[in-house]
């Protein structure tokens, strides 16, 4: 995945270079989180939406931390209840079974995979050319594979594609969804977001109830009964949890959304720059990369911040667990008064 690995690096230069510049958030008072952290010992050297690969060879999903190894020069990309999906710097998709921990297939996509799903044996996946297809693991084909237009840099965060029903929704890199018929992959619809020339793809992308969620780093968009709806904003990262949708943006704010898009609350960290986040049970967690941990009630009226130290590794949400260098932080453990 030498071309990922590049775009990937060079990502990472333009968030983090000039840090002599860059402020930072400076909370008040910070409180001590040690009663909620404990050690795993892993190092992660890689991360996607669906979870994070360790030096090891090894992965923490959102089921967790998985004793399998991948194999050497393989990242993690995705799983369900009796596969793993990995992918290395050729293009190799590698199939796992997950009793077995053996590799059932691997199959040979030629340009490095940014994220697949697996339901039901079909597997769905996005390349690095922007690129989306569908491969049947029954008779080991491909069912349809397609380009799009062609991309010069994308947000890391690439969200994975999503079936509903006999549906599958790809998140491509330039700004767009394509909802393609697994039965009749040729009658394709496209949803665009933004037309943005770079940094331009999906990176959330989700299903609450009979809506979809989707954004890019500029705008947020959800489809369902109700019709479309749009909500622009610099984007850091999205979070759910009772209805309401949470933007946690690159000017430190984090917006309470409900299903029209109106603002039913907000809060602002000064200077902040959210690494990951995440909301549930009525509370809302936001991680700066300075390793301020804000948590707050739902109303976004309430917080209060524990220094978890600066993040030096990708840092990881699997549920109420946050995986941060080397460290497990029980979230729920952690509240806001």
């Amino acid at each position: 995945m030498k071309g990922l690995s590049l775009l990937t690096f060079a990502v990472a230069a333009l968030l983090f270079s000039g840090c002599s510049s860059k402020k930072y958030f400076e909370p008040e008072q910070t409180f001590s989180a040690s009663n909620a952290s404990t050690s795993y010992g892993g190092s992660m050297s890689d991360l996607s939406r669906e979870g994070g690969t360790l030096k090891s060879g090894q992965y923490i999903s959102k089921e967790g931390l998985s004793t399998v190894n991948l194999g050497e020069g393989y990242r993690f990309l995705n799983e369900n209840d009796s596969h793993i999906l990995a992918t290395n710097t050729e293009g190799i998709l590698k199939i796992i079974d997950k009793k077995t921990k053996e590799t059932v297939r691997a199959v040979s996509l030629k340009v490095p995979v940014v994220s697949a799903t697996i339901h039901n044996g079909v597997i769905a996946y996005i390349l690095n050319s922007n690129t989306f297809g569908i491969y049947n693991m029954a008779d080991n084909r491909k069912v349809v594979e397609s380009r799009s237009e062609a991309t010069f840099a994308i947000d890391t965060r690439a969200a994975s594609p999503i079936f509903i029903d006999g549906l599958v929704v790809m998140p491509m890199l330039d700004g767009k969804l394509i909802i393609v018929n697994i039965e009749d992959s040729e009658n394709a619809k496209v949803v665009y977001l933004s037309t943005e020339k770079a940094f331009n793809n999906i990176i959330y992308l989700s299903r609450k109830g009979n809506t979809m969620i989707a954004a890019t780093p500029k705008r947020l968009l959800t489809l369902g009964s109700g019709g479309q709806m749009e909500y622009s904003a610099n984007i850091s990262e999205v979070a759910y949890d009772n209805d309401t949708i949470y933007l946690f943006t690159k000017e430190g704010e984090i917006l309470a959304l409900n299903h029209d898009l109106e603002k039913v609350g907000e809060a602002k960290y000064k200077f902040a720059h959210y690494s990951v986040a995440t909301a549930f049970d009525g509370r809302v967690y936001g991680l700066d990369q300075g390793g301020s941990l804000i948590v707050m009630d739902s109303a976004l009226t309430k917080h209060k911040i524990y220094d978890l130290g600066e993040v030096g590794e990708p840092a990881f949400i699997s549920g109420t667990k946050l995986y941060k260098d080397g460290d497990i932080i029980e979230l729920s453990k952690l509240g806001y008064e």
